[in-house]
């Protein structure tokens, strides 16, 4: 499944955190572990620095490391404490880098600051519940309303095209089409867009796949979602054959470093494919048949869902199968889509259905 050295890294890193903060803060994540994955809490880790470097640096009356803030300190934060800290944010930027390793800036957009105060929220829910503080004034603070963005999808015509594309190679230069079959890159790409597209699986659900995970006699595979959970879908004929072209070849000519050996898509490194390797395998095949639309693995994901629900009208099948524990999430995603169902049935149902078509002329 997911890659363990990668699991690991991100353990330690969130041990590191930990660290830098209050041991309260410690409680609240394991807290969280039986429902979370280990990114989601280090997310939260991240966050919740930010939030203690603010208590500390900006904050009246603080001047201490953040993990010499007490509860003490926590249960003299007013209401107001929390809206200071949401006009911090505004301000606030944070070192990374970019994909070519140049230092940059981030500040926080709308969502980065929604996600920053669910973040303080959340941990003063835990403490609130668990008594470790009487009152929990973040309830009183609003979340930033995020403005939901339109969904990209492809249409039916786009959808395949982008997979004739892929199939035939034929918006690849005679030179790229030569080298990618040579080291399979084309029956692999075949078998990642036609899963991504037919099954509404997450990139990273994809490239987490292992050999033994795939059952080709029932046409089933095992994926492992977000949280841990581990799901069992189904995949169709026009699914199984690309799939099944690529796995004969995989296990024939794969060649995979030690490590990798169980990965069901491999790099041309003879590792298991990264996220980062899959959005640039997509990127490059849509930008040649939808060059004015961003077409990434998660808008496969929207396409799919998109035609599930259009075919059945089912939304609580469409939230099962794309992983969303909350069906809310499914609706607000499809919502459109529902809008134009409602706006159909107003003209299903025939008050006079006798008049329909009725020649005036003969009417008495």
């Amino acid at each position: 499944m997911a890659d363990n050295s990668k699991t690991a890294h991100q353990t330690e890193k969130l041990r590191q955190l930990c660290r830098e903060l209050p041991d309260y803060v410690f409680d609240f994540m394991v807290d969280m572990t039986p429902r979370t994955s280990i990114l989601t809490r280090l997310n939260y880790a991240y966050d919740l620095r930010v939030f203690f470097r603010y208590l500390c640096d900006v904050n009246p009356g603080f001047g201490k490391p953040a993990r010499d803030v007490t509860l003490d300190d926590i249960k003299a934060l007013k209401s107001r404490d929390l809206i200071y800290y949401l006009e911090y944010l505004d301000n606030y930027t944070s070192s990374g880098r970019s994909a070519d390793g140049a230092q940059i800036e981030r500040s926080n957009s709308n969502p980065g600051k929604k996600r920053k105060i669910v973040s303080v929220r959340s941990l003063f829910t835990f403490l609130h519940k668990h008594g470790y503080i009487q009152e929990n004034v973040s309830a009183l603070v609003e979340v930033p309303k995020i403005h939901q963005k339109e969904i990209i999808r492809l249409e039916t015509d786009e959808r395949e095209a982008l997979i004739d594309s892929v199939e035939d190679g034929s918006t690849l230069t005679d030179r790229e089409a030569s080298y990618e079959h040579s080291q399979g890159l084309g029956i692999r790409d075949m078998a990642m867009i036609t899963l991504l597209l037919g099954t509404g699986i997450r990139i990273s659900e994809c490239v987490g796949m292992d050999l033994n995970d795939v059952d080709f006699e029932r046409k089933s595979f095992r994926i492992t979602r977000k949280g841990g959970d581990v799901a069992v879908l189904y995949f169709s004929d026009e699914v199984a054959e690309p799939l099944k072209a690529y796995y004969d070849w995989r296990v024939e000519h794969g060649d995979p470093l030690p490590g990798h050996e169980q990965a069901l898509f491999l790099s041309l490194q003879r590792k298991r494919v990264t996220a980062r390797a899959v959005e640039n395998r997509v990127k490059k095949y849509a930008m040649r048949v939808t060059p004015l639309k961003h077409i990434t693995p998660h808008k496969l994901r929207s396409t799919y869902g998109t035609d599930l629900y259009r075919q059945t009208g089912d939304i609580y099948l469409v939230a099962d199968v794309l992983g969303h524990k909350d069906v809310n999430v499914t609706r607000r995603h499809y919502a459109d889509i529902g809008e134009n169902r409602r706006r159909m049935a107003s003209t299903v149902v025939k008050l006079r259905p006798e008049k329909q078509g009725e020649d005036p002329g003969t009417s008495e």
